[in-house]
């Protein structure tokens, strides 16, 4: 070993240990749990999967809608109050369609369901517990006041949460929705590599993908991989239908 690198691990062993310690004004970053959810094994030869999509903000991706509603795909799709708002006609697409789709609650202002002030992936979190609160009861508000109904499910922003914020929206009545397959890496990849993830799902996966981001590649790749899971026979399920389901934040 370098004699540099011997120093170095020498002066931080000998380093008394209020010296290692964060500084008093420094926060620690919260410990984050991402839950997981899995449908319960099915008998269905081909399997079963349950695609859930995002609506974060932004606009709609008419790619994915339109090719879910003309091969009549199921989805659930978690809106926060920010796509509500700006996606008026979208929505009148997903309610004339109650038998293929399922809303839920992904927040009102679509920030992440941490009780602490800190940022996951650049997003801002709620912040404190009131906070959690409100970004939960008011996603649920601007759903019921779009016409939509009362949600049961709740996905925070980034789905990633604090321990105590999982226990909270508990207590409001929500169950969490984890996932199993991250399809799209939060609309980030590109098309072959999204493609690739979605039809390699298997029976009990819950797949979460992104349907706000029409200028994403990965939106074609998503259409491409759920059509080939159609083609291979798999069935597709919302979450409100398959009441067995698996997972430590449901």
């Amino acid at each position: 070993m370098r004699a540099d690198v011997l120093l170095c691990l020498a002066a931080v062993a000998a380093a008394p240990a209020s010296a290692l310690a964060d500084p008093p004004h420094v926060a620690r970053k919260p410990k984050l749990v991402e839950p997981h959810l899995h449908l319960a094994r099915s008998k269905i030869p081909a399997g079963r999967v349950a695609l859930t999509l995002d609506a974060c903000g932004g606009h709609t991706d008419y790619r994915i809608l339109d090719a879910l509603v003309e091969n009549r795909i199921p989805a659930t799709i978690f809106v926060t109050g920010i796509w509500l708002r700006r996606n008026a006609k979208a929505l009148a697409i997903v309610e004339a369609h109650p038998d293929l789709f399922e809303l839920e609650d992904h927040g009102d202002r679509h920030l992440a369901a941490v009780d602490v002030q800190t940022k996951v992936y650049g997003v801002k979190a709620a912040g404190s517990a009131e906070g959690v609160k409100t970004e939960v009861e008011n996603g649920a508000a601007a759903l019921e006041a779009a016409g939509g109904p009362t949600p049961h499910w709740f996905r925070g922003a980034t789905a990633k949460y604090s321990a105590s914020a999982i226990a909270l929206i508990h207590q409001l009545g929500y169950r969490i929705a984890g996932y199993s397959l991250n399809a799209d890496g939060g609309s980030l990849l590109g098309a072959a590599m999204t493609e690739k993830r979605v039809a390699r799902a298997k029976d009990g996966d819950v797949i979460i993908a992104h349907i706000n981001q029409p200028t994403h590649a990965a939106g074609a790749g998503l259409v491409k991989g759920l059509l080939a899971l159609k083609a291979r026979g798999v069935t597709f399920v919302r979450l409100e239908d398959a009441q067995e389901v698996e997972g430590a934040g449901s």
